[in-house]
């Protein structure tokens, strides 16, 4: 993967050949700059890579539309971010119903849906609470009750411990190992956060756009 600077080409990722098994806890880790953000946009089908293919569920996504990567990605990825990205003026249960009403779950479904998924992260008893009134740790459990919409069996997490303490990142951590189980789906983790090595059953060390051998 190429990086235009003018008429320079910079390259951002170099040879990266990579693959996971359903139902594991992947970490990607290493610096800033050395690829992460590039390497899980083109997984996503956000970006193209210059050279080479990703397949994704059998699916080879860099031969799709930018509209069918979009249905794609809609359907089979689910997503948590660093800062959660709930909506503020949402309560923690209509935050989840939002992301079923996108995938096409409707009505009393998605409030029930929503609900068993809040149950399922063990925030049941707040799913009528804004974000204003949950801590860092709950929020970024209804993060991961709102990835699981849908039951996509890909979840891509950006940074989920950055804005949390210790205890709270490790009980994040933990409850993606113990779903990704649960329902089969893979978990990709974009980390800096070396105290939740002991969650993953790989790690994947990029530096300078390359993954480092294993030592």
């Amino acid at each position: 993967m190429f990086f235009q600077s003018g008429r320079q080409e910079i390259p951002i990722l170099k040879g990266i050949n990579w693959e996971a098994n359903k139902g594991s806890i992947q970490l990607l880790m290493g610096p800033s700059g050395s690829g992460k953000t590039t390497f899980i946009s083109i997984l996503a089908g956000l970006l193209t890579p210059s050279q080479g293919n990703v397949y994704l569920l059998g699916q080879e996504i860099t031969k799709l539309s930018r509209k069918k990567r979009t249905a794609f990605r809609r359907r089979h990825i689910g997503f948590i971010f660093q800062n959660f990205n709930l909506f503020p003026a949402l309560t923690a249960a209509e935050n989840v119903e939002i992301i079923l009403n996108v995938k096409g779950i409707q009505g009393k479904k998605a409030r029930y849906e929503a609900q068993l998924l809040l149950e399922q992260v063990g925030l049941e008893l707040y799913a009528n609470q804004k974000p204003r009134d949950l801590s860092g740790g709950q929020k970024q459990r209804v993060a991961v009750a709102r990835a699981l919409a849908g039951n996509p069996p890909l979840i891509m997490a950006d940074e989920p411990t950055a804005a949390l303490d210790s205890k709270s990142g490790h009980q994040v951590t933990e409850l993606l190992r113990r779903l990704a189980k649960e329902n089969s789906c893979t978990v990709l983790i974009v980390t800096h956060d070396p105290r939740i090595r002991d969650v993953a059953d790989q790690i994947t060390d990029l530096e300078d756009g390359l993954i480092k051998p294993k030592t």
